[in-house]
């Protein structure tokens, strides 16, 4: 396995592991997104305001990264490839490339992400509600060296 920069030609590929990851995770938003609407959201605001580093084995996408600074925005791993230590890969990396602390968001009801983040030192700092059209309780993790 190994983490580098996403490659310009491997954003649709980013793209659908987002989106096959986000259906396995997120049954608990209603209303999903189109393809289309999800490939714009994702080319202009997630990819335009990050870097985006891959994790890739057997010359395979298994997860990503998409960090801006300290802020984690978005942290991937393909539904059968997680709990291989991918995830813990990732953090590991967003660590070296943020030493002084990170930052990020998840949903209250997706509570394997908030295990992983709490087992690899992120605490729970503030309690809301994610903007529309989710709507839904989310929590937001600091991790501090």
């Amino acid at each position: 396995m190994k983490i580098r920069k996403m490659k310009a030609d491997e954003l649709e590929a980013v793209i659908q592991l987002w989106r096959v990851t986000s259906a396995d995770t997120y049954s608990f938003l209603s209303g999903s997104h189109t393809e289309e609407e999800d490939r714009h959201y994702f080319t202009n605001v997630v990819a335009a305001n990050n870097e985006i580093w891959v994790m890739e084995e057997d010359e395979q996408l298994r997860g990503f990264l998409a960090i801006k600074e300290s802020y984690i925005d978005r942290l991937y791993i393909d539904p059968t490839h997680q709990r291989k230590g991918i995830g813990t890969a990732l953090i590991a990396h967003a660590q070296a490339l943020s030493p002084t602390g990170l930052e990020l968001c998840t949903h209250v009801k997706n509570v394997n992400a908030c295990a992983f983040y709490e087992k690899h030192g992120f605490v729970a700092v503030k309690y809301g509600v994610s903007p529309p059209p989710e709507s839904e309780p989310d929590v937001e993790y600091h991790w501090r060296p």
